[in-house]
């Protein structure tokens, strides 16, 4: 047996022109730490509910293998979260997540990312979401595709409205004492199909990893 036979959405694998996403192994944990201790935002702004990165670089990299590990051990059929890493040329360089809960009821799946300092400005962000949107729409059939950043963050909303996105209301949150205002945004099969630029490669997503992730021939 493998680990595939025991966690089957680890055959899974995301290709585009210049990335690879997919589940991790110890050592793209590992890789994955070091980018997160060596910096993901710069100091003037939290884009995160849960602010994780406010710590020293290795307690930064500690908590980005302790959190990853336990979102892959939380995963069921009814409640998931895929914690892709994103490997550029090699190199881990952040994160592509992409969950839903009831997918079969619902037809839908929400989104969160983060990528490495070193590698923001060029493009990734976008080709990385462009990845799960084809995993969300084409390999698992879901009508929408769901988001939310803080308001000032300009590089998620701008990724967002490049990919068809729609201002889906607003909810506030109080982090480190202050209210943050959360812009939701919303993907309709339609929207998605009218902006696909990037050319996805879906691989492994066979019937035990649809079953996995709450899906099954009667959904067809």
């Amino acid at each position: 047996m493998t680990l595939t036979d025991y966690l089957p959405v680890y055959r899974l694998r995301l290709r585009t022109e210049r990335l690879e996403l997919r589940m991790p192994d110890l050592d793209d944990l590992v890789a994955l730490a070091d980018q997160a201790a060596a910096g993901v935002h710069g100091p003037d702004f939290m884009p995160f509910l849960t602010p994780w990165t406010e710590c020293e670089p290795l307690e930064r990299g500690r908590r980005t293998v302790t959190h990853q590990m336990s979102v892959i051990a939380g995963i069921t059929p009814e409640s998931w979260m895929l914690p892709l890493v994103v490997v550029h040329e090699g190199q881990v360089i952040g994160i592509q997540e992409v969950g839903a809960k009831e997918i079969k009821a619902t037809r839908e799946a929400n989104t969160g990312s983060w990528l490495a300092l070193a590698h923001h400005g060029k493009g990734f962000g976008t080709e990385m979401r462009a990845a799960v949107l084809e995993f969300v729409f084409t390999g698992l059939g879901a009508d929408f595709a769901l988001s939310a950043s803080f308001e000032g963050n300009r590089a998620s909303e701008g990724v967002s409205r490049k990919l068809g996105y729609k201002a889906d209301g607003i909810d506030h949150h109080v982090l480190q004492g202050v209210r943050r205002q959360d812009n939701r945004w919303r993907l309709t099969r339609a929207d998605w199909e009218a902006h696909r630029k990037h050319e996805v490669a879906i691989e492994g997503l066979d019937a035990e990893v649809l079953a996995s992730l709450g899906l099954g021939d009667a959904e067809e």
